[in-house]
């Protein structure tokens, strides 16, 4: 038996996860680009930068390294690593 293939180029999660790595890297470089030009807002933009690192991290563990279909342990092991080596940041640069 064969197995029915989605087609389209939205409806495949690597390429909508392409997409959103994408978005993100231009968002994260638009809010460095914020920086230079008003220095009032650093600590916005480096939590901004941060936290974006971090969803694309967990973009990039949960589609591409296929942590979706890992042990519920693992799985959750990632997203607490994720989360608390945010948060740690955050308070360290923010």
């Amino acid at each position: 038996m064969t197995e029915a293939r989605e087609t389209g180029f939205l409806r495949q999660g690597t390429n909508i996860a392409w997409l959103l790595l994408v978005g993100s890297t231009l968002f994260g470089w638009w809010l460095g680009h914020v920086v230079h030009s008003a220095d009032e807002y650093v600590r916005i933009a480096t939590a901004g930068v941060l936290v974006t690192a971090f969803v694309k991290t967990w973009i990039v563990g949960f589609q591409f390294m296929e942590l979706r279909h890992a042990p519920w342990w693992l799985r959750h092991a990632f997203h607490a690593w994720v989360l608390v080596m945010c948060v740690v940041l955050l308070i360290l640069c923010v």
